[in-house]
């Protein structure tokens, strides 16, 4: 396995930053930060883009501009430009599956309901993508979930969430190295 291209999902700008919706962009923002690495706004993928040298692998970074219904076009843009398949993608979004303070590791699925997932799916004409799913509860009410995924946590959930993102952070080494089952078994091992 070898990831070529880690994207993290969310909606642009500052309304939207410190919502629920963003934790991917969270988890690779503090990515970025540990390895002392910056992203550049590139018009042509519609998004932000950047490069993380690790195990001598050279992974592309991104973070789409576009809003996150509407994800698959830019991911598509980068990874076609790239030739980069969907196998080698990681894709770090929210999760209301699980909940805070639980971040899982997976390869293929369904979206679940998750619009940026759902877009990215039919653009890449495959589900074969990795995920990073970064719990951050459910409201409990189907009704309820738009307003909430666009809404802060609260002190509590926002600590959790960090502290997934951390775990998360802390299995990338293995994950993206040699040893990517050990990072899902470390990683799946750690509950908050």
């Amino acid at each position: 396995m070898s990831i070529k291209l880690i994207v993290g999902l969310g909606n642009p700008g500052s309304t939207y930053a410190e919502t629920r919706h963003n934790a991917g962009v969270w988890f690779v923002e503090r990515l970025l930060q540990s390895h002392n690495v910056m992203l550049y706004p590139d018009n042509k993928f519609q998004g932000s883009a950047g490069k993380l040298n690790l195990h001598s692998n050279n992974i592309h970074v991104f973070i789409p501009s576009t809003y996150m219904n509407e994800s698959g076009q830019a991911v598509l843009s980068i990874a076609h430009f790239y030739k980069i398949l969907p196998h080698e993608i990681l894709i770090a979004h929210d999760e209301l599956d699980l909940p805070t303070g639980i971040a899982r590791l997976k390869q293929g699925g369904g979206h679940a309901g998750h619009n940026g997932l759902r877009d990215i799916i039919s653009h890449l004409h495959s589900p074969d993508f990795w995920r990073l799913r970064i719990g951050i509860n459910h409201p409990g009410i189907k009704e309820d979930v738009a307003d909430y995924v666009l809404h802060a946590p609260n002190k509590s959930d926002q600590h959790n969430i960090e502290s997934a993102i951390d775990h998360a952070l802390d299995v990338m080494p293995d994950f993206l190295g040699n040893d990517p089952q050990q990072a899902i078994q470390t990683l799946h091992s750690t509950e908050e």
